[in-house]
């Protein structure tokens, strides 16, 4: 006899609109609160069943907090029975037949879905097996413009996991898609422009994986993998690509003078056919670079070169995929990024308030980031108590994010609010940063 945990989600409610965006958009929060109204689930089985504390669900269903870690994501898949293509996952195995049978305890589900499936996705192996964006195509043994075309419309799509993952759960990803494509140049034959076409994509994946390793806490494995990024840059001609390498670099160099020198060199590649969000792009990156070279003048200079190339960006105007994310928003977020940094924090709080107040929950980890800027500048002007409700509110969003970044940036602060522990908001934000 087959059975069904109680905790699984009717059919009814799964072909809720609301209820498909929620999923879709792995607000877990939305799932929990209409599983509760609609279905009579309560949020203590739901905890039991996801193994997530009770009141972490209840601060979920309130809005407060993310579910952002690939395992977790899983596990609630399978504890609730939600269809594998309704996350973003490939079917699930009681979904097509291949888990074995498990005893159901009566209040929780299935504890063997509940623990093992999560133990295998937390590998490689389990992660390239659970997206379906990992089922590779045989590779060609003859590659043409078309095949390289397909295959950065997938890289394009992988490139999505970023937004709701850190780089600890998705650089193997990005890794075997680079490493995919360099066996491919090794392995295929190619007419010359295919080949090019392939090797840009390889700077590509490069830069992406490079990112996730940086990301993870990888730093010599993302300047490698940078470093081959500029060479395949170079061999394709793509000063697009190239300039990006650069501002990777300069990005994750501790050195700030040649973190600054190698900027410059990224934004000396634009050429009067640098698409607008390109050029916005290795601006913005360089404003960064000066602002950490304590050079205000030529941050300010930067930013406004940045500002004025996302203004004459034309609708319809062809930018490559890995540049689409920045916009006016992202841009005032580095402007407030960078006058934190030169420690003008009137002039950080402003436009960092105003740009955080639009900006989505559903980037957990660049969110919990920004705000650590905002804190920043807070205990720059002294505001204490400010800058403790804006960690603690960092702290919330970056739970559980395969990321060394947000609890890397909030350490020092955390540090400078212990001379404050008088205050019971400073009290209580250390108590909820303790491992």
């Amino acid at each position: 006899m087959n059975y069904q945990p109680p905790t699984a989600l009717p059919q009814r409610l799964l072909s809720n609109e609301e209820m498909q965006r929620a999923l879709a958009g792995h607000d877990f929060g939305t799932v929990f609160r209409l599983a509760r109204n609609h279905a009579g689930i309560s949020y203590s089985r739901i905890a039991a069943a996801c193994d997530i504390k009770p009141q972490r669900v209840g601060m979920l269903a309130r809005g407060e907090g993310r579910i952002t870690t690939f395992d977790k994501v899983v596990e609630i898949a399978d504890a609730l029975r939600i269809p594998g293509r309704m996350v973003g996952l490939a079917p699930r195995p009681w979904e097509t037949g291949d888990a074995p049978a498990h005893p159901y305890a009566p209040e929780i589900g299935s504890t063997s879905v509940r623990r093992r499936t999560v133990l295998q996705a937390a590998t490689s192996a389990g992660l390239a097996a659970a997206l379906p964006a990992l089922h590779r195509l045989p590779a060609p043994k003859h590659v043409t413009v078309s095949d390289v075309d397909q295959m950065q419309q997938r890289t394009a799509r992988l490139r999505r996991l970023d937004d709701i993952l850190g780089g600890g759960d998705t650089y193997r990803v990005y890794l075997g898609e680079y490493q995919s494509t360099k066996a491919l140049l090794r392995d295929a034959t190619f007419t010359l422009e295919s080949r090019r076409h392939l090797v840009a994509l390889l700077a590509e994946q490069a830069q992406q994986a490079g990112w996730a390793a940086f990301d993870g806490g990888r730093s010599a494995d993302a300047e490698g993998l940078y470093e081959e990024s500029r060479t395949a840059a170079r061999e394709a001609g793509d000063s697009n690509l190239l300039g990006n390498a650069f501002a990777f670099l300069a990005y994750q160099t501790a050195d700030r003078g040649a973190a600054l020198e190698i900027a410059v060199s990224s934004c000396a590649t634009i050429t009067p056919e640098t698409p607008a969000g390109v050029r916005a792009l290795l601006y913005e990156r360089l404003a960064w670079a000066c602002a950490a070279a304590n050079q205000p003048t030529r941050t300010e200079q930067a930013l406004d070169t940045a500002r004025a190339a996302l203004d004459e960006q034309q609708d319809g105007e062809p930018q490559p995929d890995w540049a689409a994310w920045v916009d006016q928003t992202e841009l005032d977020i580095m402007t407030g990024r960078c006058w934190t940094e030169l420690r003008r924090p009137l002039r950080a709080v402003p436009v960092l308030t105003q740009a955080l107040d639009r900006y989505s929950d559903h980037h957990a980890r660049d969110k919990a980031l920004y705000m650590s800027w905002l804190a920043d500048a807070y205990l720059t002007a002294g505001e204490v108590e400010a800058a403790a409700a804006i960690i603690s509110r960092a702290l919330d969003l970056a739970a559980g994010v395969a990321s060394v970044r947000p609890r890397q940036r909030l350490a020092p602060m955390l540090t400078q609010l212990r001379r404050h522990q008088e205050l019971s908001t400073v009290r209580d934000v250390l108590e909820k940063a303790e491992p």
